[in-house]
């Protein structure tokens, strides 16, 4: 049986509530039947940030998505080279699941760059990817690709570089992240 799969990638450091309301509002809104969250070790976009081990960040989307039934976590990237690069990871998929269609649920600030990304015409080629709202676009001659779909998503109000810096406010993380994530956060005295 084949399923439609959206491949929401990120080093979820930690995940939060916006991304879970991605990935709902994409099972909702298109034919996407169940998201993946990619959990990955290190973007090369990123290098010079800070992040926890693959398996603290496993165990907080695990018990984030714990209760979404469409929404779950991947840890596809976990056993591939580092740094990774998202045209090698789509490679394996496509390898591992050939009756399943992956989608990539990209941010708009990530699309604004995606014309750097290694093999990203490969990438095209291969995928359709549904752009939601984050930070600037300016990417004009990507704006009309066939592949290319900019979706009305929710705009997440939060990143992981606010929470980190607003660790020590529980009214704030509540509101921001699920109760098991902090529970996680708070255990394991991360992010202090």
């Amino acid at each position: 049986m084949s399923n439609h799969i959206g491949l929401l990638f990120g080093t979820f450091n930690p995940i939060h509530k916006g991304h879970i309301a991605l990935g709902k509002y994409f099972t909702a809104h298109t034919a996407i039947d169940t998201v993946w969250y990619v959990i990955s070790p290190q973007s090369p976009f990123k290098v010079q940030e800070t992040i926890l081990d693959n398996h603290t960040r496993l165990e907080m989307v695990a018990a984030a998505l714990q209760d979404e039934a469409l929404l779950h976590p991947s840890t596809v990237e976990f056993k591939l080279p580092q740094p990774n690069y998202t045209v090698n990871t789509l490679e394996l998929l496509r390898t591992n699941y050939p009756e399943n269609t992956f989608t990539l649920l990209m941010g708009a600030d990530n699309m604004a760059r995606f014309e750097e990304w290694q093999g990203y015409e490969t990438i095209l080629q291969e995928h359709e990817i549904f752009v939601y709202p984050r930070g600037d676009f300016n990417s004009k001659g990507l704006l009309k690709h066939p592949k290319i779909q900019f979706m009305d998503a929710p705009k997440m109000e939060v990143s992981s570089t606010t929470i980190k810096a607003h660790r020590e406010q529980p009214q704030k993380l509540l509101k921001w992240l699920p109760e098991a994530v902090i529970k996680i956060i708070d255990e394991k005295n991360l992010y202090l």
